[in-house]
């Protein structure tokens, strides 16, 4: 069996994650992974809005596995577009790590209220833009390119105040230790299905799905599902200014989200509640509500 991934510390920490837990499972089995150059993480060129072409960090991937030269593509989630290509399937969600979103300074314990009247803050997201300037609307943000790495390496040089990164790969880098202070769910909402891992097979493929199945974590795989929901209605890719986050408690599913423009000042938010059952029509409900409030009116004015 041939896990796909791309080349970065993350990606390649993640899919040997899978691989690993395979492996407990069916020692015997033969499991290689092959690392696939991903254009979108050379181009040189791309902004923080191009980002917002859908499938950039996860096509060449699919490519591969429909064509056959993998049997297995480890994403994170939250740039797996909100439709799947033909031929391929989403059905295997492990437990989720932590959604939220961290602020890294230089030094320890940093907080967004601690820093300096107009400090720089570096992000790669539109939606972390846009809900940094809305908590501190006398911050700058600037667009911050490379990988985990590469970001930590320019913040220490000091050509940022701090950056915004997902507590999930900092974990999953054992980089937890960086983390200044995360941002709660009311300050900052995370991307549609951040800190998950979403692995895709070809559809129909059994023998994968057999393999893969104990990795699988149903109530993950019910709040991603229904943050999907709502990404697909609204239309936006990886890295619009769409921000949502569900969890499961007691059955019950509640959603909560948001859109916003990217410079924060204009916004709707929002939440819903449905059985867990009906996860998805949460996420759909949630969406018409976000449209009808003027979610609309912003996402056209991006267009």
């Amino acid at each position: 069996m041939i896990i796909g991934s791309r080349g970065s510390k993350l990606a390649l920490a993640q899919t040997n994650w899978v691989k690993e837990r395979i492996l407990g499972r069916f020692p015997d089995a033969g499991v290689d992974v092959k690392v696939i150059r991903v254009s979108a993480d050379t181009d040189a060129e791309g902004s923080i809005r191009a980002g917002t072409a859908r499938g950039v960090f996860v096509r060449e991937i699919d490519e591969a596995l429909l064509a056959g030269a993998i049997d297995l593509a480890v994403h994170s989630c939250k740039d797996v577009p909100s439709r799947v290509p033909e031929g391929l399937e989403i059905r295997i969600i492990p437990e989720r790590e932590d959604a939220r979103d961290a602020l890294v300074t230089s030094g320890r314990g940093g907080t967004l209220e601690g820093l300096r009247p107009g400090g720089l803050v570096g992000t790669g997201s539109v939606r972390r833009q846009a809900q940094v300037l809305r908590l501190r609307p006398d911050l700058r943000v600037a667009e911050i390119r490379g990988n985990v790495d590469t970001r930590l390496r320019k913040l220490d040089e000091g050509d940022y105040d701090a950056i915004v990164l997902a507590c999930a790969g900092l974990r999953r880098l054992g980089l937890a230790g960086r983390i200044g202070s995360i941002f709660s769910l009311d300050q900052m909402l995370p991307a549609p299905g951040q800190g998950a891992l979403a692995i895709a097979t070809r559809s129909g493929d059994q023998r994968a799905l057999e393999m893969l199945a104990a990795l699988h974590d149903p109530a993950s795989g019910q709040a991603v599902a229904a943050e999907r929901a709502v990404l697909r209605r609204l239309g936006g890719g990886c890295n619009s200014p769409i921000a949502v986050h569900a969890a499961l408690a007691d059955g019950i599913v509640r959603i909560e989200g948001l859109v916003s423009s990217p410079d924060g000042k204009r916004a709707v938010r929002d939440a819903v509640a449905r059985p867990a059952e009906e996860a998805e029509e949460a996420g759909v409900a949630l969406a018409e509500t976000l449209l009808a409030r003027g979610g609309s009116e912003i996402l056209a004015a991006l267009r």
